[in-house]
């Protein structure tokens, strides 16, 4: 028999005993399966030896690739927060409010169901171990969104301004539940993760358990613990991609790590265990791309196609197959939701669909679907419905490849399946099949869209889940094209300003904290950091002695603070030693927007104040010690 037609009657075996049982009472159901996703951050479709790169060494993906379901055709969005909020929804990520990265765009709609909130509706412990990227405040963290137990760095990235300062992947200090413990598990970042969940599933191996793995590898700034790790490649690509190589080369040492621990356990054949990367590689292209263009945040094919392994025992899918139909990250969760038999907390209008009939019958009838791909920009302003309504977007078929690009007003059009380098644009020749991608696309953004108009994201502050929030720069809504999303932008003084939405939970006063720097730097907001750290990671050769993102520490000249809540606005003088400006303000329950600005002595604006932290002032003082979100 083929190994297709032995995984579908293997699928189909324990689907219908576990359906024949539920519905008669006869014998047992089969357990429920456990189930691992496990996600790299930049990590690309030729960012692997099982897809040809020459280079690097990936032998527990090649393994994991060779010995189940492997997608070849399978797509996620071009960045990091819009690619997690469609995997974890099912719903695209326009669509939920997750469609920047910064900004406040990176912020779940309240009222979405997660993926974790399937799984912990139907009985099964949830564990999230790593980047998050969905949102660092109340209530958008992991532990607000159907998580138990959370592990982390700063929301988007390790030496973020969201991070712990001067976190460098090596002996740092890691978010647990919402607090930053030091210590507890020193080592390499992505080892801590991989450890943490493995003790999860240990302590948790009687019960159906989710664990969502999601490193923060291979994302730049690409530090290591050991210089040694980058010198296999050092010699054959530039030191950049070796260090982006070294980094993937961890993670896959500890995939075998974890495939060894299930197997020790007695987990692995009723595990279904999927690995995929969030986008585009973001360095790999520079030497091998498996003949794809383009990159992270590319309409090409590079920016978005990822690979995607899913291995079953139980299920029948522990049998090399490929499956070359389009699908995508928003199918996961109506997939786990048919293969795990879970019923929905309350109905889900799913943008993906389930890929059961693919996993049981690979060369069976599928759709010819169209799924569309595209974000908004970061920075627009928040003020919308969107100005220009759309960047750019990618409307895939089996076929073809339409990308739309308004600012150019010149769509593309690509026969993916003849035209696999997208080398020739056949728009002209093919009128009618644009003009039918283009009234798609229009179908999906008048849907997607739809509830635009006032969306913000908003953190609620003196709820009792976080009974204090810290609002830091990279969560502004900035007046200009940016905001300071990482540690060097403190450093350096960034002359940027923005500000924060937020909803406040109860009447009251509340105590406002305002820094430019977080707690745990112990300087005058004028001064300089001067800690240098213990070296124990590398960066493209470099020892890391102060943030990851590297800058040039500035002085600055600041004398005063502002903060306007609403329409108060006050204000506080600075003395030369003072690391804060403190206010206390009555404040109505609801929305409001909240900003801090620095001044100079001649009253002039710096830039805005990077952190502040906020709590009701009746709050017992143990909120006055240092901390971090």
């Amino acid at each position: 028999m083929k190994p297709d037609k032995i995984i579908a009657a293997t699928l189909a075996a324990y689907l219908g005993t576990a359906a024949l049982s539920a519905a008669t009472g006869a014998s047992p159901q089969p357990a429920k399966p456990n189930v691992i996703v496990l996600l790299t951050d930049d990590q690309g479709y030729g960012d692997l030896g099982c897809t040809g790169n020459p280079y690097i060494k990936t032998p527990n993906m090649d393994a994991l690739s060779r010995e189940g379901v492997r997608f070849t055709n399978f797509h996620v969005d071009s960045y990091c927060t819009p690619s997690r909020a469609a995997l974890m929804t099912g719903r695209y990520s326009h669509r939920v409010g997750g469609w920047g990265t910064v900004g406040g765009r990176n912020m779940l709609r309240d009222n979405e169901v997660t993926m974790a909130d399937v799984f912990r509706h139907n009985g099964y412990r949830t564990g999230h171990f790593g980047k998050w990227h969905l949102g660092d405040n109340y209530p958008y963290r992991p532990i607000d969104r159907g998580f138990e137990e959370w592990l982390g760095h700063g929301d988007g990235g390790t030496g973020d301004t969201t991070d712990y300062w001067n976190n460098d992947r090596v002996n740092d200090h890691y978010l647990h539940n919402g607090q930053w413990e030091k210590n507890e598990r020193p080592g390499f970042e992505a080892d801590v993760f991989f450890d943490a969940a493995m003790d999860f599933m240990r302590d948790n191996k009687k019960s159906p358990f989710f664990v969502y793995l999601a490193t923060y590898n291979p994302h730049e700034p690409c530090s290591v613990m050991d210089k040694a790790w980058a010198a296999p490649y050092m010699d054959k690509v530039p030191e950049k991609v070796a260090y982006f190589y070294a980094s993937i080369a961890r993670v896959d040492e500890n995939l075998g790590r974890l495939r060894a621990f299930l197997k020790a356990e007695g987990l692995s054949d009723n595990t279904i265990l999927v690995f995929l990367s969030d986008n585009g590689t973001a360095q790999g292209d520079k030497v091998f791309n498996a003949g794809m263009v383009g990159k992270k945040g590319s309409t090409f094919e590079g920016g978005h196609r990822e690979p995607c392994f899913l291995y079953w025992p139980a299920g029948g899918l522990d049998k090399p197959v490929a499956i070359d139909r389009l699908t995508a990250h928003l199918d996961l969760l109506p997939t786990f939701v048919d293969l795990c038999g879970l019923k929905l907390p309350k109905p889900i209008a799913f943008d993906g669909t389930s890929l059961k009939p693919l996993l049981t019958n690979p060369t069976g009838p599928w759709p010819d679907r169209t799924i569309v791909m595209g974000a908004a920009p970061n920075f627009n302003s928040p003020n919308l419905p969107l100005t220009p309504p759309r960047k750019w977007a990618v409307v895939m078929t089996q076929q073809w490849r339409l990308m739309l690009d308004w600012k150019s007003n010149v769509h593309r059009l690509f026969d993916i399946a003849a035209d696999p380098g997208q080398k020739h644009n056949i728009a002209k020749e093919h009128p009618e099949v644009v003009s039918n991608l283009v009234g798609q696309y229009e179908k999906y953004w008048a849907d997607v869209s739809a509830k635009d108009a006032g969306w913000r994201g908003r953190p609620i502050i003196g709820a009792p889940q976080e009974p204090e929030t810290n609002l830091c720069g990279k969560t502004w809504y900035p007046t200009a094209k940016f905001c300071p999303f990482a540690q060097n932008h403190v450093c350096t003084g960034a002359g940027f300003f923005g500000y924060w939405t937020v909803r406040i939970a109860a009447a009251g006063r509340y105590r406002f904290e305002v820094r430019r720097w977080p707690r745990e730097v112990a300087v005058p907001m004028a001064g300089l950091d001067p800690a240098q750290k213990v070296v124990d990671a590398y960066l493209d050769g470099s020892p890391v002695t102060g943030t990851l993102h590297r800058g040039v520490p500035k002085a600055l000249p600041v004398a005063k603070a502002r903060l306007k809540v609403g329409q108060q606005v006050e204000e506080a003088a600075v003395a030369p030693e003072d690391n804060c400006a403190i206010f206390t303000l009555p404040l109505q329950a609801g929305p409001l927007d909240l900003e801090a600005t620095l001044l100079d002595k001649g009253n002039q604006p710096i830039c805005g104040a990077f952190y502040v932290y906020v709590r009701p002032e009746a709050m017992a003082p143990e909120a006055d010690k240092p901390s971090h979100h």
